[in-house]
């Protein structure tokens, strides 16, 4: 006697393993993005502390606060190195954008080292604990809400050049309550960005899933979510480290 198989089951066991396999591709590919920028983050962190260990005598000192052109190069060259992947990464391999992305890591940890002779170690270790919390619950937010996020995206890049006009045009007027407040306002707008930039980068695997751009997409994906770290943590620690300062 032949078994009869009922198709509507058939087809409702391949939807199922397909929506899993689907899935499980996503989580992959999402990980893959969350490892990267980790460890991009801890790489920045090491190379900040050893570089600015020894206080008025360490490297930082000697580079940021006695002048020369050198300093210019460091502060410059990570923002160059953003524009060279994020432009770029359609005509590079993915071992070389890997490449850039860690070397990029590393030059931004010696232009942050800044931090540890302003801020003190214990106001720095809170401050990057608070954005670590920040940051997943927010990009765990991205990540499974169910409300598109899109109408805000534009709002918040309008944000980020407003600040950095405003951040320009403090250098000059030096007005504490305007630090203050461009400090609360990077907060905000580097915490929608977390959520925002998530969801976006779980809709590109749509584009990715099985195209060999997938790997340098982790790679794109991971500087971007470096990006909102770093900045995030860099607006909390000028808000919330007023009163750690050296």
């Amino acid at each position: 006697m032949v078994d009869r198989v009922d198709p509507r089951t058939a087809y409702g066991a391949g939807v199922r393993a397909g929506a899993a396999s689907y899935d499980a591709g996503l989580r992959s590919y999402m990980l893959s993005i969350y490892n990267l920028m980790a460890g991009g983050v801890l790489l920045t962190g090491i190379v900040a502390f050893l570089f600015s260990r020894g206080g008025v005598d360490s490297y930082a000192a000697q580079v940021f606060l006695r002048g020369g052109i050198l300093k210019y190069v460091i502060m410059f060259a990570p923002l160059i190195m953003v524009f060279t992947l994020a432009g770029g990464i359609n005509r590079m391999s993915e071992a070389s954008a890997r490449g850039l992305y860690w070397a990029f890591a590393v030059v931004m940890g010696v232009s942050l080292s800044t931090i540890f002779l302003v801020y003190t170690s214990s106001s720095i270790a809170t401050t990057f604990f608070a954005t670590s919390a920040a940051f997943g619950a927010l990009s765990l937010y991205g990540y499974t809400t169910k409300k598109d996020l899109s109408a805000i995206g534009t709002f918040l890049i309008m944000g980020v050049v407003g600040l950095v006009v405003a951040m320009i045009a403090n250098m000059f007027i030096q007005s504490g309550p305007l630090a203050l407040v461009i400090n609360a306002v990077g907060v905000l707008v580097f915490a929608g960005l977390t959520a925002y930039d998530t969801q976006k980068l779980k809709s590109v695997y749509d584009q990715v899933a099985d195209s060999d751009f997938r790997g340098r997409s982790v790679v794109l994906g991971a500087l971007t979510l470096y990006l909102d770290f770093i900045n995030l943590f860099l607006f909390m620690l000028r808000f919330m480290g007023m009163g750690g300062r050296r």
